[in-house]
């Protein structure tokens, strides 16, 4: 376990995350994840903290309005996730591109589960995830 930072591009949003990048991150082919090329790392509530920028964020969901898709205002880009799954339970998903001084060996190495959010198998991985 580590504390990571990340904020947006601008700045006006900063967060600090407590967890394991080498236990594994998130590729999801459900229409927000692939228009967003979202990567993403589970994060439980209780290790997630905002610290600066509620402010600037805005908000949105769609579908069954269960996920909260947090963004900059300014800048346009979204940090984090909050959420709650069958699975899961309530969890915070950031976004790894967010991260602050991870280098690129710790990004390369992070092991990476493709999910099937488009068919609702959260469980198993799409036919096809090279465009992942």
């Amino acid at each position: 376990m580590k504390t990571y930072h990340g904020s947006c591009h601008c700045g006006a949003v900063r967060f600090a995350a407590t967890f394991d990048l080498a236990a594994g991150t998130i590729r999801c082919n459900c229409s927000i994840c692939t228009k967003k090329r979202w990567w993403g790392a589970m994060v439980k509530p209780e290790d997630f903290h905002l610290l600066a920028g509620e402010e600037a964020l805005e908000e949105y969901t769609f579908g069954r309005h269960i996920e909260k898709h947090r963004f900059c205002r300014h800048c346009g880009v979204q940090p984090f996730v909050f959420g709650e799954s069958p699975v899961r339970g309530e969890f915070v998903a950031v976004n790894v591109g967010t991260l602050d001084g991870v280098t690129d060996q710790e990004l390369a190495t992070a092991p990476i589960r493709y999910v099937d959010g488009r068919h609702d198998r959260w469980d198993a991985e799409p036919a096809e995830t090279r465009h992942l």
